[in-house]
Parts: structure tokens; C-alpha cells; sequence
């Protein structure tokens, strides 16, 4: 079975195309950019300055001319046409005189055509029979003529009536010029003249070179020194830019360099905080199995001589040191107990929490609020482990030994890459917490956490008690 290829839409195709024009021109250097937008400018400024320009010079030249040319030609045929301002004819005598003028003559061998008109574009006299007695369309150059203005064409034969001088073939200047009565000035004619002009031909090809060649080199030479300086700015800015991503670089190396020195330090403080565990571990286990056993062993001895005592007094002396015995054995054990490493091994922050404050509700009686709203759990290394169950620990211990147990609570929050624990009571405040340099609890529990690289804080809550916060950055453990 055959498949069509399919046919890519014309939005898609322009799309990449604007994709890839973009990527190139961002791939080109200042001076290159320049070069393109500023060639593409300064060509179209060039082609607008150098059209504007010629224009005017054509304008200037061909209507200079045809002021002279009209001066030049009113001096023949004014006279000859006085008897226009009271009849729409010449007389034959006065058209046997135009014959004459045009015939022959170095004025004819200039103007090789003329015409004579009336209001509303009537052909009254004119070198071709043809044309004379008819009505044309009055023209723009015609209009300005019958309101007193010499107007001029060189090489524009459009108009209906200039079919002629169009056969011709040769370079023509069209001439509107107004013949006015002599007593009065008023306009009573148009004479519209046409006049071979080879030197004006030549004059005007030599101006447009000119101007083109002034236009182009000037704007050639704007063009080269604006390169020149953008150039200069492009290479200043590539160097800058080399700089500064040398320095960027030994900025980022700088800072690879602090982070694996700060993950080396962390890394650190989590073994000797492991190492502090199994010491305390050590000490523990070296108090439950040594002055532990004696103490127990020196009241059980007690117990037996107390029995055998006859003196009263000798058996209240008796039995306050056999009471001592029985506290100091009660205290060393408990500190036994608090130097014993928690059991975090395996367990989820969720599970690491939810023991501590259970324990804690079961140990002291006092309540403990607990919320958890840390999704995903992140994954806890064993320092975090015993960071956190030693952070809860303690805030809640502070919270039932300065708060009395009020209002409790516990809060974890986070995701993946961190997690806040947040330990809170309604006492009387921090003020009265022993939070000072070189403390065991809360200072200890600041340097645990910040060992870390994680943040801590304790504050006093605006409606009472104080709140204890913790985070740790878990680097997307999961």
C-alpha cells in the first residue's frame, strides 16, 4: 500500500522559516547585524534622497528653460494674436505670419510644433490641420497655463493631442505658456509649444549622474564610517564579553568549589554527630552496666542490713541513705536512657515524628496535636534522622517543662527537596527559655540543625507560648 507524504501547512513552514531566520541573525555579530540593517537603510535612503533629488533638479532645469524658451517665443507671437481677445480665430493673415515664423526659419528648426488655445480646451491654431476646430480634455499643465503660469514637460508626450509630436521620436519640450493683451495683461490665449532639446537631454542625464553619484557616495561614505564605529563597538563588546564569561567562569568554578566544600563540611558535621551518638550510646550503655549495677547491688545489700538493725534512730539513718541510693540509682538510669541513640533506623519522617510525640503524650500525659502535610515524604539520611527526632524531642520537653504542657503541637510540612518541622505551646513565652551560648538544649539543637546546612529559629507567637522551627534541605530524596 502506497503513502501520500504528508504535506507540511504553509503556517507551519513559515513559522520555521521565521525560526531559522532568527537563530541566524542572533548567531551574527553586532558589526554584521549593522551591516545588514544599516546596508538595507541606508539603500532605500539612498534610493529616496537620490529620486527626490533628480526630481527636483529636472523640475528646476526644465522650467528654467521653458522660461526662456516662453519669453523668448511671446516676443513673436503676442503680437500675432492680439485679435484673440474678440474672436476664437486668427485671421489669415496673422496664420500666413505663423507660417512663416515656424517655416524655414532657426526658430522652426527648435519648435517643431505648436498649438494655440481657447478656454475649454478649443484648438483655435495649431502646425498639424488635423487637430485645429477640436475640443480636448483640458490637462493640469493647460489649467495652470490660462491662470498665468509657464508650465513645462520634457519627454512626457501622454496626452491625446500629443500624438504627433510622439511620432517624432525626438526629445521634446512641452511648453504652456499664456499670451496676454497687451493693454491689459489679461490672458486671451495659451500657446503650447514643442521644442527639440538635445542639450537638455544631455544637461539632464548629467545631472541625474551627478546627483546619483553625489547621493551614493555620500551616503557610501556615512555608511563606511558608521560601520567603522559600530565595528569598533562590536569588537570592545565581544571583548567585554569574553571577560566577563572568564570571570563568570572562575565565578562558577568559585562556587562549585564552596558547594563541594560546604556538602564536604555537612558531611562532616553528620559523621561527628553520628560519632557523638555512639559516644553517648557508650557512655549510656557504661552507666546502665557499671555504677547502674552497683548502685541496684548496694541497695539490695541495704535492704538485708536494715532488717538487722535493733537501734531505731541507727534505722531512720538507715533508711534515708538507702532512699538516696535508691534516687541516685533512679537518676543514673534515666540518664541512661536520654544518652541512648533514638530508633530512627529504617523509619519515615512521618513514623520518626508520630513516635516522639506519642511517647512524649504517654511519658508526660500532656497532649500533643499533630499535623503532616509533607507530600511527596522525602527521604531522611540517618543525621537528618536524629536532627529531627531530636529537634521534636526537645521542643516538646521545653514545652511541658516551661508551658506546662499547653497547647502542644507539632506541624511537618515540605516536599521532596526540604522539609519545616515546627514545634509549638501556649506558655509564657520565649523570655523564659533557657536559650542562651553555650547551652546544652536549644543552642545544642541550633548547631545540630545548622551543622546540617538547614536553618533554626525560636520565637515567641503573637497570642503567647513560643514556636521552634527547623528546615533541612533534602537534595530530592525520595
Amino acid at each position: 500500500m502506497a503513502y501520500e507524504p504528508t504535506s507540511i501547512p504553509a503556517s507551519s513552514r513559515r513559522r520555521r522559516l521565521v525560526k531559522r531566520a532568527s537563530q541566524f541573525w542572533s548567531r551574527l555579530s553586532l558589526a554584521a547585524q549593522f551591516a545588514i540593517a544599516g546596508g538595507i537603510v541606508l539603500f532605500a535612503s539612498a534610493l529616496l534622497i537620490g529620486a527626490w533629488l533628480t526630481a527636483r533638479i529636472e523640475e528646476s532645469v526644465v522650467r528654467n528653460t521653458a522660461n526662456g524658451t516662453a519669453l523668448y517665443m511671446e516676443s513673436f507671437i503676442t503680437p500675432i494674436s492680439q485679435q484673440l481677445a474678440t474672436q476664437d480665430e486668427l485671421s489669415p493673415g496673422a496664420r500666413r505670419a505663423l507660417e512663416e515664423i515656424f517655416t524655414n526659419t532657426p526658430l522652426g528648426e527648435r519648435v517643431v510644433s505648436y498649438k494655440i488655445w481657447k478656454p475649454g480646451g478649443l484648438v483655435i491654431e495649431a502646425s498639424n490641420p488635423e487637430i485645429v476646430g477640436r475640443r480636448f480634455e483640458p490637462t493640469e499643465n493647460l489649467q495652470a497655463a490660462w491662470e498665468g503660469e509657464v508650465r513645462a514637460d520634457f519627454e512626457e508626450l501622454g496626452d491625446l493631442e500629443d500624438r504627433e509630436e510622439q511620432a517624432l521620436g525626438a526629445p521634446l519640450l512641452e511648453i504652456y505658456s499664456p499670451i496676454r493683451e497687451l493693454w491689459s495683461g489679461e490672458i486671451i490665449a495659451v500657446g503650447e509649444f514643442y521644442e527639440v532639446n538635445y542639450e537638455l537631454k544631455a544637461d539632464l542625464e548629467a545631472a541625474r549622474r551627478q546627483a546619483w553619484l553625489t547621493v551614493g557616495g555620500v551616503v557610501l561614505g556615512l555608511g563606511t564610517v558608521l560601520s567603522a564605529i559600530v565595528l569598533g563597538g562590536s569588537r570592545t563588546i565581544e571583548r567585554q564579553r569574553r571577560d566577563l564569561d572568564a570571570r563568570l567562569a572562575e565565578v562558577e568554578e568559585l562556587a562549585d568549589r564552596n558547594r563541594d566544600l560546604r556538602l564536604r563540611v555537612q558531611a562532616a558535621a553528620a559523621r561527628a554527630a553520628a560519632a557523638t551518638e555512639r559516644t553517648l550510646r557508650g557512655i549510656g550503655a557504661d552507666l546502665h552496666d557499671g555504677p547502674a549495677q552497683y548502685l541496684a547491688y548496694a541497695a539490695l545489700r541495704l535492704d538485708g542490713l536494715g532488717k538487722a538493725l535493733p537501734d531505731r534512730r541507727a534505722g531512720d539513718e538507715f533508711e534515708m541513705v538507702q532512699d538516696s541510693v535508691a534516687q541516685a540509682m533512679r537518676e543514673v538510669r534515666a540518664i541512661s536512657r536520654g544518652l541512648s541513640p533514638p530508633d530512627v533506623e529504617g523509619r519515615s519522617l512521618p513514623e520518626i515524628v508520630r513516635g516522639v510525640v506519642d511517647t512524649h503524650s504517654v511519658r508526660t500525659g500532656h497532649p500533643v496535636a499533630l499535623t503532616l502535610t509533607s507530600r511527596p515524604v522525602p527521604k531522611l539520611n540517618q543525621a537528618e534522622s536524629i536532627c529531627v527526632f531530636r529537634f521534636v524531642q526537645e521542643g516538646l520537653n521545653n514545652g511541658s517543662r516551661h508551658a506546662d504542657g499547653a497547647g502542644l503541637e507539632v506541624e511537618v510540612e515540605g516536599d521532596a527537596t526540604a522539609v519545616t518541622l515546627s514545634v509549638r505551646d501556649r506558655g509564657p513565652g520565649l523570655t523564659d527559655l533557657p536559650f542562651k551560648a553555650g547551652g546544652l538544649g536549644l543552642e545544642g539543637l541550633r548547631d545540630r540543625v545548622e551543622s546540617l546546612g538547614g536553618t533554626f529559629s525560636a520565637r515567641a507567637q503573637a497570642g503567647g507560648g513560643t514556636q521552634l522551627t527547623m528546615s533541612l534541605e533534602t537534595a530530592g530524596r525520595e
